[in-house]
C-alpha cells in the first residue's frame, strides 16, 4: 500500500515556492512519447513484407496495406475514447498514476504487438498498439493538460500549446528511430521489426517516467504571484467551475464538438493524402518534363507540414491568449476556407511554392486547432474538470479520424473513375473540405458564455473532481 501512496495525488501537490516552468519539461515528456504514433506509416512497408522479406514483392500471405492500416485507426479511436472514459478517473487520481498508466499501455502495447508481428498474428497486433497503446495514446494525452491549466491560468494557450507541441512533434524522434532500429536488426528477424517494436516500447516506458515522477499539481488555493483573475475585456471566460457531467449537457460543450470535428476532419484529409496529392498535382505532365515533384521530395514536403503542425501548436494556442480563443477559432475557419478554395486554382495554374505556403499554413492551423482546445473549455467551463471534459471532447478527433481519409479516398476515387487526373481528381476534395469548414465557422459563430444553472453550487475542491 505504501508503494501505491506514492502515486497518490497527495503525494505530487507542490510546495511553496515551486517553479511552475519546471512542469512543462514533464508534460513534453509524454506527449513526445505518445506522439509517435503519428509516424507509425513508416512501418507500414515492412509489415506488408514480413513473409516475402522484399517491401516491393509481398507473398501473397503477407498484410495487406489495408490490415495493415486498420492498427492506426484502432489506435485513433482507443485514444478518443479512453480519453472520454478515464478523464474523470484522472482528475481524480491526479497526473502522477495516470502518467504511469499510460506509459505502461503504450510501452505494453508495442511489446504485445511485437509478438503478433513475430507470430504474424494481425489480431495481435490490432490488440497490442491498437487497443491497448490506444488507451495509453489517451491517457496520456490528456493527462497532462489539465494539470498546465492549472499552473498557468494566466497563459492557458501557453501551457497547452508546450505540451500538445510535443505530441505533433512525436514523430520527428520516432520515425528516424525506428527506421535506425530496423537497420540495426534487420538480420535477427524479418526486416527487423518485432525486435524494433520491443527496443521501441521499452525505450517509450522509460523515458515516459521522467514525465511519471517530476510532474507535480498546484495546491487548490494556489495562484501564481500578482494574477487576478479578471474577465473584463473576455465575457468567454467564466470565474465558475461546471463539472464534466453537467458540460456535455450544454449546447456550448457540443458547439465545441464540432469546431473540434470540422478543424481535424480537414486537416487530416491534407496530412493523410500529402504525399500522392503533391505528386499527382505536380507531376511531370503538369510541370514539364523532369520538373514533376519526385518521391522523394514529395516525403520532404511531408516533413515540413509535420515541421508547421508541431509549430502552429504552439504559435497559435500562444497567440489565443491574447486574441481569446472564439477569435482564433474565427482565424482557422475563416482563413482556412479561402485556403482550402484556393488550393484547386493553385494546382491548375502549377504554382507549386505556393502551394507549399499554402499547405504549411493550413496544417499550422490544424495542429492550432488540437493546443488550443483545451483552453477554450478551460475558459467555457472552468478548471475543476477539465481533463475529463477535454477527454469526451476527443471523441470528436476519433470521428474526424475516421471521416477525414474517408471524404478524401470516397471523392477522390470518383474523380478517377470519371477518368479526372491530377489537380482536377483533387479539386472537389479541397471545396468539400472548405464546406467542412463553413460549418465549424458556425458553430464557433455560436458559442456563447454557460448559463448559470449548469455551475457547481459552492466551493469546489480539485481532488473531488471524480465523484
Amino acid at each position: 500500500m505504501a508503494n501505491t501512496s506514492f502515486l497518490d495525488r497527495s503525494r505530487t501537490v507542490a510546495g511553496p515556492g515551486y517553479n511552475r516552468w519546471l512542469v512543462p519539461p514533464a508534460a513534453l515528456a509524454i506527449h513526445l512519447a505518445i506522439g509517435q504514433a503519428y509516424a507509425f506509416s513508416v512501418f507500414n512497408k515492412p509489415l506488408g513484407a514480413l513473409i516475402s522479406g522484399d517491401v516491393n514483392n509481398p507473398a501473397p500471405d503477407d498484410w495487406t496495406p489495408t490490415q495493415i492500416g486498420i492498427t492506426f485507426s484502432i489506435a485513433i479511436v482507443l485514444l478518443g475514447l479512453s480519453a472520454a472514459v478515464f478523464g474523470k478517473w484522472l482528475e481524480r487520481v491526479g497526473p502522477r498514476k495516470a502518467m504511469l498508466a499510460s506509459a505502461l499501455c503504450f510501452g505494453g502495447g508495442f511489446l504485445i504487438g511485437s509478438l503478433g508481428i513475430h507470430l504474424h498474428n494481425i489480431y495481435l497486433l490490432y490488440f497490442g498498439y491498437g487497443f491497448v497503446g490506444g488507451i495509453g495514446l489517451g491517457i496520456g494525452y490528456i493527462s497532462p493538460v489539465s494539470t498546465l491549466i492549472k499552473w498557468f491560468p494566466d497563459r492557458k494557450g501557453v501551457a497547452t500549446g508546450m505540451a500538445i507541441m510535443g505530441f505533433g512533434g512525436g514523430a520527428m524522434i520516432g520515425s528516424p528511430l525506428a527506421n535506425n532500429l530496423m537497420g540495426q536488426f534487420k538480420d535477427s528477424a524479418p526486416l527487423g521489426v518485432a525486435p524494433t517494436f520491443i527496443v521501441m516500447g521499452v525505450i517509450y516506458l522509460l523515458f515516459m517516467q521522467f514525465g511519471v515522477w517530476t510532474i507535480r499539481v498546484p495546491a487548490d488555493d494556489w495562484k501564481p504571484a500578482g494574477y487576478v483573475p479578471s474577465t473584463e475585456h473576455n465575457v468567454m471566460i467564466t470565474t465558475a467551475n461546471v463539472s464534466a457531467d453537467n458540460a456535455i449537457k450544454t449546447p456550448q460543450f457540443w458547439l465545441l464538438w464540432v469546431v473540434l470535428l470540422t478543424n481535424v476532419t480537414a486537416g487530416i484529409g491534407v496530412l493523410e493524402t500529402a504525399s500522392p496529392l503533391i505528386q499527382e498535382t505536380f507531376s511531370d505532365n503538369a510541370m514539364g518534363a523532369g520538373r514533376g515533384v519526385t518521391a522523394a521530395a514529395a516525403a520532404g514536403f511531408v516533413g515540413l507540414l509535420s515541421l508547421f503542425n508541431l509549430l502552429g501548436r504552439f504559435f497559435w494556442s500562444s497567440a489565443s491568449d491574447k486574441l481569446g480563443r472564439k477569435v482564433t477559432y474565427a482565424i482557422y475557419f475563416g482563413l482556412g476556407i479561402l485556403l482550402y478554395a484556393l488550393v484547386p486554382t493553385l494546382g491548375h495554374g502549377a504554382r507549386l511554392t505556393l502551394f507549399v505556403v499554402v499547405a504549411c499554413v493550413i496544417i499550422s492551423m490544424y495542429g492550432g486547432g488540437f493546443a488550443t482546445i483545451p483552453a477554450y473549455l478551460s475558459d467555457m467551463f472552468g478548471k475543476y474538470q477539465v481533463g475529463a471534459i477535454h477527454g469526451r471532447l476527443l471523441t470528436a478527433w476519433s470521428t474526424a479520424g475516421v471521416l477525414g481519409p474517408l471524404i478524401v479516398h470516397t471523392i477522390h476515387e470518383h474523380a478517377k473513375e470519371q477518368g479526372l487526373k491530377g489537380a482536377d481528381a483533387y479539386e472537389n476534395v479541397f471545396y468539400t473540405m472548405a464546406g467542412v469548414l463553413v460549418l465549424g465557422l458556425l458553430a464557433n459563430l455560436a458559442v456563447r458564455p454557460v448559463k448559470e444553472q449548469y455551475y457547481e453550487k459552492g466551493p469546489v475542491t480539485i481532488e473531488a473532481g471524480g465523484h
